[in-house]
This record gives structure tokens, sequence and C-alpha cells, in this order.
């Protein structure tokens, strides 16, 4: 009986090393990125104990294809990125193309990058204006904003501010604008797990009046006009009024000398 008890053990013991033996010679991926230098990274992938044979091997980064290796080995493949900066960090995914496929993904982290949507804003003293920042950094950003010169942060938790942010975009909305309080230089800043970056933006108040200067000036110029035109017809008047006189005095001279000659020749016909 004890015998047989052994036996039993062993076989189990034997179907369980194997399952366990089975399991771990499964296909399994090895993933990292090591950086060569402050801007060049190299991405790789191992793959040991492929579950059928590879027939190429695809980097991705989102939906889009960046590198194909289509002759093999296909164990051990990598991808360089030369500049990892905004624009290349993102995550990467190494799939090789068995049955099943299998592959692995690959965070590539940057700095962030800031800009402002307009680097100046105007408004109208008493209304409101938002001011917006955007990013397109990976990993994503956590937004702050602040007011030139101060070191604290605008707190959006009263009546004057309002900050709406989603990880690609925020929003700085100010109630009420004074020209005197709120005229300034607005910093947008983003910062994430590698290092933050900012942007300004110039805010400029107008008057409430501003919308009156266009046409205050339009009525300025017509009233230099009609100024200058009075002015040049009332000294014009006395010159003319000179020459119509002169004009209704010569018709006489020449009548009276017609006379004068008439009266000569009758005076020669008498005699």
């Amino acid at each position: 009986m004890m015998g047989f008890c052994m036996v039993l053990v062993t076989v189990l013991s034997t179907l369980f090393l194997s399952r366990a033996a089975t399991a771990s010679t499964g296909p399994e991926i090895i993933a990292d990125v090591e950086m060569k230098n402050v801007n060049e990274a190299v991405l790789f992938c191992n793959l040991t104990n492929p579950p059928s044979e590879i027939k190429e091997v695809l980097w991705k980064k989102g939906e889009e294809v960046v590198f194909t290796h289509k002759e093999p080995p296909f164990i051990s493949v990598t991808y360089t990125i030369s500049k990892v900066d905004y624009h290349s960090a993102g995550e990467y995914v190494c799939l090789f193309e068995t049955t099943p496929p299998v592959n692995a993904t690959i965070s590539v982290k940057a700095a962030p990058h800031v800009t402002a949507y307009k680097a100046s804003e105007n408004g109208n003293e008493g209304e409101k204006v938002v001011l917006i920042c955007k990013s397109s950094s990976y990993p994503s950003v956590i937004w702050s904003w602040y007011k030139s010169g101060e070191n604290v942060e605008i707190n959006a938790t009263d009546d004057k501010y309002k900050i709406l942010s989603v990880p690609e975009k925020t929003e700085l909305h100010i109630q009420n604008l004074h020209i005197k309080n709120d005229q300034d230089s607005y910093i947008c800043e983003g910062s994430n797990e590698i290092s933050a970056a900012n942007a300004t933006i110039v805010l400029r108040v107008r008057s409430r009046l501003a919308a009156l200067w266009p046409f205050l000036g339009i009525v300025a110029e017509v009233i230099v006009l009609v100024t200058v035109i009075f002015i040049y017809e009332k000294r014009r008047k006395p010159d003319e009024v000179l020459d119509d006189d002169d004009a209704g005095a010569t018709p006489l001279k020449s009548n009276a000398a017609t006379n004068h000659k008439d009266e000569n020749v009758r005076q020669r016909n008498s005699n």
C-alpha cells in the first residue's frame, strides 16, 4: 500500500513539474529603452520561446508603423530615436508577427512643450477674457497659472478667476476686467515627471470709451474741415464784392465818354 502511494506521489509530482515547465516555456518579451545621450534613445525587444515562426517585426507609435524588420534574425530587435523631444515622445510597441502575435510596450518620455494660443489678448474694461495655452507632451502635464512678477499661483476658487484644464489645453477665465489690476502678463506652466515649461500671454485692457474713439476721431475731422471751409469763405467774400464794384463802374465811364462825344457832334452840326 505504501509503495502504491509513493508511485502516485511520484506521478503527480511529474505531472506538476511537466505543467510548470510547459507554462514557463511560453513566449516572453524583455523590452526596455536605453538613452545613448541627451537626445538619442535606443528601444529594444527580445523575444524568447515564440509560439510560432516569426514572419516580421513591426515598431508602432499609436496606429502608425514607424519601422519594419523584414529580415531575420527576429529574436532581438532595436529601434533608434535620433532626437527625443515632444514630437517623438510617446508609447512605442514592438509587435512580433507570430500566431498569435506577441507584443510589448515601451514608454519614451520627454520634457513638456507649452505654447500660448495667442501671444497677446485684448479685453474691454468690465467684460471677461479667456487666455489659452496648449501642450502636446508625453507624459501629459499638470497646469498652473501665474501673474507676471508674482510667485503665487492664481487661485481659481473666487469669482475673479476660473481655470478649465485638460492634459492638452488649459484656459484662464478672468471676469470683470480692470485696467489697473488686470492689465499684465500671465504665465501658464505645464509640468510632468521630466521637467516643466511655460508660455507668456500679454493682456491689454481697454477703457469703456475705447469703442467711441473711432467715432470721436471722425467727428473731430469733420469739425476741422467745416472750420477751414468757413474761414476760407469768410476771407474770400470781401474780395469778390470789390471785384463786382469794379466791374459795375467800368460801363458807367464808357457811357459818359459816349455822351460827351455825342454832344461834340451836335455842336459841330449846328455850326
